[in-house]
């Protein structure tokens, strides 16, 4: 039941009032501002009806303590005089309504309804968007290796400022989740944060989609459309694949960090943006410039803090936090509760080479908990198509006579398999999917008769 606080100097009116919804709700009442506080300090209060005049005292000045941040109290203003002007004011200063004396008892409890529901809005919408700046913080980009701990202190360094940053990496790497941490982390987190894949808008629309287009500029342009940099303003704009970009529009992005005005497609005059540009790419820009296809002069504008994610490969530490941190959220938005991986191919994942970096890694989870049909992912599951010895080098063939024995066979392959991986026992046990306690046991035994 929501707690609903009355606030007015007339005793009779908070008994009436009182009564007449104690039925419906927790009513509890206040004859002063100040007590009216005190018992917000103290209880949950959802909801406050308050009088415009408390005696010689002003329930505007109640008004503006309510509904501070850290109250946030959805307030309907009782008023005698029902002038247009205090109306207007209450509403200015944060009220959710008013209503005017002699109260109509049906009109204010359609007002209390409407008003505990644009509570419990407004708080669903303040708890969403914290979980948005807790999912794209520095904390939820996963990793403890060195270099991961170099990308959060760049991070901390650059999010405050409004400098360029170029992030540069592999396709896979998590370039975009590194992006949105620097925005949300950083002082424009309140502004919006415009995506921008550069290698997925053909060229002839780029330039529409980055700078708007008046109505008739071109062929099917029937009203005027803001452009992704104006509609970041006072936020941040995300250009992924910037190394995609046509030279011709390259010169426009050159411009548009340089003066921070752009001008839309068919446009007389620009429009100055309060933009904070953050670029990516996994080419490597310098060849790009030197084969002629990407231009000096905006590299070096991109490139003031460059923030470079390391393959998986050059982190594989990391591996065992990636895959616990995929499991729960994978395993949360398909309702299936995995509890982790088996050792065997744990160790597995960790020797490989993840072309596909992150991005693979977590389509293999995928794959795993759907195929999964125990608590922990194993080793099938995670390699149900067969990949698990693709890394084999294609040379490790082996000739098996017909009759020889499967204790000679699996002789031959261990062996083989040891030789190939030079000596490392850990690799050996993981391409072979064994325990390294069991590949001991047998190279103890096979190793003698090798010789």
């Amino acid at each position: 039941m929501a707690r609903i606080l009355i606030v007015d100097d007339e005793q009779a009116i908070c008994a009436s009032l009182s009564y007449a919804l104690e039925d419906e709700y927790d009513v509890v009442t206040a004859a002063s501002a100040a007590e009216a506080l005190r018992i917000v300090e103290t209880h949950d209060i959802a909801l406050a009806l308050v009088d415009l005049r408390l005696g010689e005292a002003n329930g505007l000045d109640l008004l503006r303590q309510l509904v501070l941040p850290d109250r946030k109290v959805v307030v309907i203003m009782m008023t005698a005089y029902g002038s247009i002007r205090s109306s207007v004011e209450c509403m200015k200063l944060g009220a959710f309504h008013y209503i005017t004396k002699p109260i109509d008892m049906e009109e204010l409890r359609v007002l209390i309804r409407k008003g505990l529901e644009y509570g419990r809005l407004s708080a669903r919408v303040e708890y969403l968007d914290r979980e948005i700046n807790r999912r794209y913080a520095a904390e939820a980009i996963i990793g403890n290796t060195p270099k991961m701990r170099e990308i959060y202190h760049l991070i901390d360094k650059v999010k405050d400022i409004n400098s360029n940053v170029l992030i540069t990496g592999e396709s896979g790497t998590g370039k975009e989740v590194v992006a949105r941490a620097v925005h949300y982390q950083g002082k424009r987190r309140e502004g919006p944060f415009q995506v921008v894949n550069c290698a997925a808008i053909p060229k002839d629309l780029l330039e529409s989609e980055l700078f708007g287009h008046e109505k008739g500029a071109f062929t099917g342009a029937e009203r005027r459309r803001k452009g992704r940099f104006e509609l970041a303003d006072g936020g941040t704009i995300f250009l992924d694949e910037i190394g995609e970009m046509d030279m011709n529009l390259q010169a426009k992005i050159l411009r548009v960090l340089q003066d921070r005005v752009v001008t839309p497609v068919g446009a007389a005059e620009g429009k100055r943006v309060d933009v904070r540009v953050i670029a990516a790419t996994n080419k490597d820009l310098l060849h790009a410039i030197e084969r002629g296809l990407f231009r000096e002069d905006l590299y070096y504008r991109l490139n003031v803090i460059t923030i470079r994610i390391p393959p998986l490969r050059e982190r594989r530490e990391d591996i065992p936090l990636l895959v616990e941190h995929f499991i729960r959220k994978i395993g949360y938005t398909m309702g299936k509760k995995v509890a982790g991986v088996e050792k065997s191919a744990l160790e597995r994942l960790k020797a490989m080479p993840f072309k596909g970096n992150v991005r693979e890694l977590e389509n293999m989870i995928e794959r795993a908990i759907v195929m999964a049909e125990t608590e922990n992912i194993r080793m099938a599951d995670l390699f149900s198509d067969g990949r698990a010895f693709e890394e084999l080098p294609e040379t490790g063939i082996l000739s098996v006579r017909v009759g020889e024995t499967l204790d000679e066979i699996e002789r031959k392959v261990i062996l083989r398999t040891w030789e190939e991986m030079k000596g490392n026992q850990r690799r050996t046990a993981e391409v072979l999917g064994i325990s390294e306690r069991s590949l001991r046991d047998r190279l103890k035994r096979y190793i003698p008769k090798a010789r």
